[in-house]
């Protein structure tokens, strides 16, 4: 693993809701794309209230530790929506509010700002007989499925299907006989997300499911319908879909997470460590299963 030191050198506002922040520097100029559509990296944002001192960990084998003495940087996990390694830069967009951590530091972002980010890695994989793609997502999703659809090849009928907030988010999309986009109102932290309804009106078994790749991502909880869907009801194998939770709806989550009972917490690592034979989807079901009943 690798640690890049990343400074701002300019900013776009794309929508209301979306600002694209383009990142240099000498360590970004060695950044290497995966050239999967929706690589991502963890972004380690300033500790602190100067933006231009970033923390930065140290690569630690497969993962990465904070100095002895060192502050340690807030986290978290973005997709990358461009990359130019002629130019030494890559762009990330963020989604701006006005709570966390990494919402606040985009919509204030300035040229000279500093972020940490590792090397990146990606989840979308069409399996080789795909002939079709569905791919959903609400706005946290929309920079990889803009990157998925600029390289999809004409033989992949694709629909994308996007839930926006406002009409004001929505952005220009790569275009084609092969591509069809459809916006959706709705979700996004202002209201009930729709995102399982979604991927149930679109992808049934009139369609030749062996040929197909749905892709998912955007608000966890509403996701988990969509992945018991396609692996429970539609009885999909693991290499026809990917579901990826990007953020989640439920207030202090972390922190509710580390106050349930130490039985309880026992009982939800029991459901990784004792099914380590078992598919990680199926493994992932039984997980979100257990957090339904707790209300997380």
């Amino acid at each position: 693993m690798s640690i890049y030191r990343g400074i701002v050198t300019h900013t776009d506002q794309l929508t209301p809701s979306l600002v694209r922040v383009t990142l240099g520097g000498a360590g970004v100029a060695e950044y290497l794309s995966t050239g999967i559509g929706d690589e991502y990296v963890r972004v380690f944002f300033p500790h602190g209230d100067d933006p231009t001192d970033v923390s930065l960990p140290i690569p630690d084998g497969d993962w990465w530790s904070t100095p002895e003495g060192a502050p340690d940087a807030p986290m978290r996990t973005y997709t990358i929506s461009g990359v130019r390694p002629e130019r030494g830069e890559l762009d990330i967009d963020f989604v701006v509010h006005s709570s966390g951590v990494a919402g606040p530091w985009a919509a204030t972002a300035r040229p000279g700002h500093v972020l940490g980010l590792n090397a990146p890695t990606g989840l979308y994989a069409p399996h080789p007989e795909t002939s079709w793609q569905v791919l959903v997502s609400d706005l946290t999703g929309l920079p990889a499925i803009a990157r998925i659809l600029a390289d999809v090849p004409e033989t992949i009928r694709t629909r994308a299907v996007i839930e926006v907030a406002s009409e004001k988010d929505q952005i220009e999309l790569p275009a084609g006989p092969h591509i069809e986009v459809t916006w959706v109102r709705g979700g996004n932290g202002h209201g009930p997300s729709a995102l399982g309804q979604i991927v149930r009106s679109v992808v049934d078994d009139r369609l030749p499911l062996g040929e197909g790749y749905i892709w998912v991502a955007g608000e966890t909880i509403a996701l988990r319908d969509a992945r018991k869907y396609l692996r429970r009801e539609l009885e999909l194998p693991v290499t026809h879909f990917k579901v990826v939770g990007y953020w989640t709806p439920i207030a202090q989550w972390d922190s509710k997470f580390a106050a349930l009972p130490a039985e309880v917490q026992r009982e939800l690592d029991a459901i990784w460590t004792e099914t380590a034979d078992a598919d990680p989807e199926d493994v992932q079901l039984r997980f979100e299963s257990r957090l339904d009943e707790l209300g997380l």
